[in-house]
């Protein structure tokens, strides 16, 4: 599809000429140097008419991205730019982005030389999870005369689908595999104690520990033998994420249920790498879905799929429901990351009963959300007596927020208090650490 555009060099050139001949009419001797003017203003235009139609395709344009988006990411789109063009032309590119992103003034400018070519880089974040629709590139050139634009419009549709943070999750496996967790600020934790699980006898090698010396297997083979232990493998690990009202809440874009999603398909790999079993448990109202904890291969694609489709909504979470399901289909202790959110006392009190009864069964760790906003507001020095007023309201609720976490442990409940930008580190951490107090 071909578009003819006049462009802003043009209208000044018209209201130059027009301007001639106003000119003209208080000085005659004007009129002349109006008319030649006029003659080669309509050469150039011609001449630019020309030079800008004369290819017929004019460019090869290809947009290229991932399969698939990353949430709460950036994702790096590229165009490939070829100019059939045998002179050098200015382009001005508009790529039409899916609605969700809220862009319509995005644009980018460049010059291209005679057959020349480019590649044009950046990247888009989306916020929430489902299907985007790329609509098609719009290529506007111009000559060195730049009388004239022609837009070139090619069809280039995609849906593509926007997951889960897979980036993030891939991160933070090369990070595990690589043994540079500390390098995201992930804490290197000392294990309390010797693990039980036996893996194998091997000789003895200086430096290690003289109490796992086999005596048996020593008097057998003539030489020191000693028992090899790993870490206990095959902990059943639920990250539980509530759908309720309470997750809708935004930060930076995003809401806390796409955070808890993100960060339980990062901890699910983490345990699958650490030979733990994975598994997923979404409610809300009523319960949702739910992946058994397996330790099979593909357990992450499935724990992928399962966290892409999940809604939230405006209706309270049903915790007694909760307990049921838990109390029924999970069996063996296992470890419970439930991801929710507690503003007040009265409404974790509200729950209190159903999370103590859990907690007789399995190890519980509830996850939820410092609100920065009234953190930054406690930071900020108050001017008048209605901010003294309103900091001295959001103290309150911040208080409550650490009165949760003692009430919590009060009955032997683990929690995490955390920005949402730091959930998927902190919950890591208390993952290992967990572990680590060989609690699981």
């Amino acid at each position: 599809m071909k578009s003819l555009y006049l462009d802003t060099r043009f209208f000044l050139l018209l209201g130059g000429i027009a301007l001639l001949f106003l000119l003209a009419y208080f000085f005659p001797v004007l009129f002349g140097v109006a008319r030649i003017t006029a003659l080669a203003a309509a050469v150039l235009l011609l001449i630019d008419l020309f030079l800008i139609f004369r290819a017929r395709k004019g460019f090869h344009v290809v947009r290229e991205m991932a399969e698939r988006l990353s949430n709460g990411d950036d994702n790096e789109i590229r165009i490939y730019l070829e100019s059939l063009y045998n002179i050098p032309v200015g382009v001005t590119i508009i790529d039409e982005l899916p609605f969700q992103f809220q862009v319509r003034d995005q644009r980018y400018r460049l010059n291209l030389a005679s057959g020349g070519r480019t590649i044009l880089s950046y990247r888009v974040r989306p916020v929430e999870r489902g299907e985007y629709h790329f609509g098609a590139v719009n290529v506007f050139a111009v000559t060195p005369i730049a009388l004239v634009r022609r837009r070139f419009r090619f069809d280039q549709d995609r849906t593509v689908a926007v997951y889960p943070s897979y980036i993030q999750l891939r991160r933070y496996e090369l990070l595990a595999v690589t043994n540079r967790l500390t390098e995201a600020g992930i804490k290197r934790i000392r294990r309390i104690g010797n693990t039980m699980e036996f893996d194998q006898i091997r000789e003895y090698v200086r430096g290690d520990d003289y109490r796992t010396l086999n005596w048996k297997a020593t008097a057998r083979r003539g030489e020191f033998m000693v028992n090899q232990y790993q870490d206990e493998r095959a902990q059943q690990i639920y990250s539980v994420i509530d759908k309720g009202r309470v997750m809708k809440m935004p930060f930076e874009g995003m809401t806390l249920l796409d955070y808890a999603i993100n960060t339980s398909l990062v901890l699910s790999n983490i345990a699958l790498l650490k030979q733990d079993k994975a598994g997923i448990v979404t409610f809300a109202e009523k319960l949702g879905t739910v992946v058994p904890a397996e330790r099979r291969r593909s357990q992450m694609q499935r724990i992928l799929e399962v966290l892409y489709n999940q809604k939230t909504n405006f209706l309270e979470s049903n915790y007694e429901l909760l307990y049921a399901h838990v109390r029924q289909r999970i069996a063996g202790r296992s470890l419970l990351m439930l991801y929710t959110n507690f503003e007040t006392l009265s409404s974790l009190h509200r729950q209190l009963p159903y999370l103590r009864k859990i907690a007789r069964d399995h190890l519980l760790v509830v996850v939820f959300f410092e609100n920065t906003e009234l953190r930054s507001l406690l930071e900020s020095p108050a001017a008048s007596v209605e901010q003294v007023y309103v900091k001295t309201i959001a103290e309150k609720f911040a208080y409550e927020k650490r009165l949760i976490v003692k009430d919590l442990q009060r009955y032997g409940i683990h929690s995490i208090l955390t920005p949402p930008s730091g959930l998927t580190v902190n919950t890591i951490n208390k993952y290992l650490e967990l572990k680590a107090r060989r609690l699981i």
